[in-house]
């Protein structure tokens, strides 16, 4: 995640806090009503952060495939030019001893 990804997040989550606070003040019912869209807001705030969370979570599961995916890649590539260096060493030694006759 980045910097400026985590940053815009807080200041989604300090902005909520905020109106929330205001919406309160500037709207005020009876104790019970209040506590009730206190405790809605809450739970909206919960699942945002819960899906936001769950949104890292499968873009990092996503990525750690991919470079798995990348290292298999070139793990192959290695083996493929070793093999192929190997070969060509076998043969050219091969080529160099003198004939048995």
């Amino acid at each position: 995640m980045s910097d400026s990804d985590s940053n815009g997040f807080l200041w989604f989550l300090a902005g909520l806090g905020i109106g929330a606070a205001v919406g309160i003040l500037y709207a005020p019912k009876s104790g019970r009503e209040t506590r009730e869209q206190i405790l809605q807001a809450a739970e909206d705030g919960r699942e945002a952060v819960t899906n936001r969370a769950r949104q890292y979570r499968d873009q990092a599961g996503q990525w750690v495939d991919k470079s798995k995916q990348y290292v298999d890649s070139q793990k192959e590539q290695i083996k493929s030019a070793f093999e192929a260096g190997k070969s060509a060493y076998r043969e050219a030694t091969e080529a160099e001893k003198p004939a048995k006759g």
